[in-house]
């Protein structure tokens, strides 16, 4: 991670941080009806990361399976392609700002 991101992700954290209440034992309360859409993503983001950490305690369902097996099949039929990350990450985002 390079200084700026660095940098630029302590600022995110101190907006969200404002739209976080604490109640009673330290329980974070989200005021999501303040938050803004992107603030909402990275929200959805850092909670993602923190999760991801400890693979071992999230289970995925077996739908899961069966949706990655029906992907593959695509793939493999030529029905479907792959696209990068970044690309799949910015029309995720690209469709979430127009609801």
């Amino acid at each position: 991670m390079t200084r700026n991101q660095v940098g630029c992700e302590a600022h995110s954290t101190l907006a969200l941080n404002r739209k976080i209440r604490y109640s009673s034992f330290m329980t974070p309360a989200l005021r999501l009806e303040e938050m803004s859409v992107p603030e909402k993503l990275q929200l959805m983001e850092a909670l993602w990361q923190d999760l991801s950490r400890r693979e071992d305690s999230v289970e995925s369902p077996a739908w899961h399976g069966e949706v990655l097996a029906e992907r593959e099949r695509l793939i493999a039929a030529g029905k479907a392609q792959f696209i990068d990350w970044e690309q799949a990450k910015a029309e995720i985002r690209r469709e979430c700002l127009e609801d």
